[in-house]
Parts: C-alpha cells; structure tokens; sequence
C-alpha cells in the first residue's frame, strides 16, 4: 500500500506502508507489571470546543475508547492531563468523565485526577484556598466510589513559600483519603505553571521533600507517577520509596528499560503514550510476564521514536499526536480537539506519526489511515 506525502518543503513522494499491526493481548490481574493508559476525550465536533467555553465532549465515542482500553485488561487514569485536564476540560467535565466511566466499567482498573482545577492560580491566596480545593474533589470523587490520583496543583505552587507548605497541605489531604491515592510528580515540560514543585527547583531538594511526604504517609500512598523525562531521576526515587509504595513511570521518553528494571527494581506504568501504543503496551508486558525480556524488548523499543515525536517540545502539546493516531485508528469520525488544540501542531509532525506510527504496527486498519491521511492533506491543500 502506498501513499504520496509531502517533506518539510511540500514536495511529494510516495511512502510505502511496511507495519504489520500489532495484534493486541490480555494482561490479567496477575500480569508482571500494572499498566494504567492515561486517556484521551473525544470532542463534540458539532458543539463549540473554543477555548474560552466548557468542554463539549462525545460521551459515546469517549466511552467507547475506555471500554477498548480496559478489553485489553489496562487499567485506565482518568480525568488527567491526556484528557486535556486543565487544558480544555474543566472539573465539572473532569468529574462527568469519573463518573461516567464508574458506571460503565465498575470493574475495571481505574484511578481518577483529583486536583484543584476549579480554582483558578490567580484566586488562590493562601494555603488553605488550595487544601480547600484538594478537599473539594477528594469528597466528590470518592463519593462515586472512586480511586485518586492526586494531581500536582498550579495553586499551590503559586501560593506555597516553601517544602513544610507542601508537606502540610499533602498531609492533610492524604489523611481525608479513604484508601491509598497515587501521588503525581509533573515536570514543567508538561505544564510550565508547575515549576518549583515540591519547594524547589532543585531535582534533589525536591526529591527530599516528596519522600518525606511519602515516608509520613507511606500507608495513603500506593505509587507515585513521575513524569521528568530523565531516566536517572525515577531510578533515584525508585531505589528509596518505602517498601510497598510503587513507581509509575510516566517518562514517555525511557519507558522500555524503566519499565522492565534493574536488579533493584522496577517501574510499573502510567503513560500517555500507552493510549496510542496500549495494544504494543499488552502485548510486551504479556511476554514480560512469561519470563521473555527479549520479546518484551523487541515489541516497545521499536515504539520509542514515535513516541519521543509525540511528545517533542513543546512536550504540553502531545495530546494532539494522541488524538491524531486515535482518528487515524477509527476511535473517532473526525479530528476535532477540545480547546481547538488540533491546531497545536504542523502538518509535517502529523506526516511523521503517520509514517512512525506504521514502522512500529500501530495502524491497525492501513486502508482507513490512508485514507483518513489523504483527507487531512486536502485539507493544508497538498
């Protein structure tokens, strides 16, 4: 199969399609890693998806996608950044999408955003506006019968003066959580808004502030995700989490050696990228989990460019790689984002997932992404 695409100057050239799709497996509950896949939303195309209105989502489509994900046995993280949180769905869209998804797969494994969105950085005042907030979603999510992540909060890293101001606000929150939360480590490549977390820009200050956190509360804590990006710092804290506690890779870049360890240890995993890859994801952590690293291996390293590509800088903007291989894959009729953020990146990226995309067997149907490709190119007028 073939397709012509334009390079970086307009010129076409025909590409030819060399991926085989992945087939996908079944993890079980029993499987040697816990996988959770941060999950997109679909938007309403016919609703208004501004920036300056609420989200308007398809509930069907978005539902859909979730009942896929958890087929395969991932467990999904609901309601965060991939879904656009703070970045076109507001909480009041964040806890419809908790909900939603407690009621259609009350059995699968899930674990929902809990932050302090509703409360704009530029409100907050002191640190218990932020606790306030924290508390706010606490109560409603687990009202539903919902697991928590707790979300690094834009508020408290505008009105916070220092570490104590981080470990009394944690403290209290994780003492209002009815069972052990994942706590979320987000680099400011992720959102610039989140700079100094922890106390300090310092990666060792922080880290010394967060294992503190985690050590008093080592009983509210089941893992933490931490997306930085840099390998060397999740093996850092892997090596002194409290017996018990979990790491979650959320390093979009390293996932393959973070996830199948060392004679240390090992990360278990809470990705974006594994909304795209979930059936590359299953299908090595399958191997994995018959004793075959090799296997393993040679299913997600091949995913890493592609992945790495998503996430280029600026790294907030991945979402809209998500959605566009989500489109090319049929989970949705059309490209249409919230907060209009289809338009956050150039054709010539989108060229790039295409071709990456099948190199590594994640276009499972190559008729429809050539043709859903073709669309797109008509639409920049190539």
């Amino acid at each position: 199969m073939k397709i012509q695409l334009p390079d970086t100057h307009g010129a076409l050239g025909d590409y030819t399609l060399v991926g085989a799709p992945v087939q996908p497996s079944t993890l079980t509950p029993n499987s040697a890693r816990v996988l959770y896949s941060a999950a997109h939303v679909v938007a309403n195309p016919f609703g208004d998806n501004d920036p300056t209105g609420p989200a308007n989502v398809d509930w069907a489509k978005t539902m859909e996608f979730r009942h896929y994900l958890a087929g395969m046995g991932m467990g999904i993280a609901e309601a965060m950044d991939t879904a656009q949180r703070g970045m076109g769905l507001d909480w009041n869209g964040a806890l419809e999408l908790i909900r939603r998804t407690k009621e259609e797969l009350p059995d699968a494994l899930v674990a929902n955003g809990c932050g302090t969105d509703h409360l704009d950085p530029a409100d907050a005042k002191t640190l218990d506006d932020v606790r306030r907030a924290y508390l706010e979603q606490v109560e409603a999510i687990q009202k539903i019968g919902g697991r928590l992540i707790l979300m690094a909060s834009r508020a408290l890293a505008k009105v916070a003066n220092g570490p104590e101001d981080y470990v009394t606000v944690y403290r209290d929150v994780l003492a209002a959580c009815d069972q052990p939360v994942i706590l979320h480590w987000l680099g400011e490549m992720f959102d610039p808004q989140l700079a100094g977390y922890w106390g300090s820009d310092s990666f060792e200050l922080a880290l010394e502030t967060c294992l503190a956190i985690i050590e008093e509360n080592s009983s509210k804590v089941d893992g933490i995700k931490v997306s930085l990006l840099e390998a060397e710092k999740e093996i850092i804290m892997r090596r002194r989490l409290p017996e018990g506690v979990k790491m979650y890779t959320g390093d979009d870049f390293n996932y393959p050696e973070l996830i199948e360890g060392d004679d240390q240890g090992f990360s278990h995993a809470l990705l974006g990228i594994f909304d795209p890859l979930a059936p590359a994801a299953a299908c090595a952590v399958r191997k994995l989990s018959e004793g075959d690293t090799g296997a393993f291996r040679a299913t997600l390293d091949p995913t890493v460019p592609l992945a790495r590509h998503i996430f280029r800088a600026p790294t907030r903007y991945y979402k809209t790689g998500v959605v566009f291989l989500a489109w090319l894959n049929g989970f949705q009729d059309h490209f249409i984002m919230l907060n209009g953020a289809q338009s956050t990146r150039s054709l010539p990226y989108f060229v790039d997932c295409f071709k990456m995309a099948d190199e590594c067997g994640l276009l499972r149907d190559p008729d429809m992404a050539i043709e859903r490709m073709g669309n797109l190119l008509k639409l920049y007028g190539v």
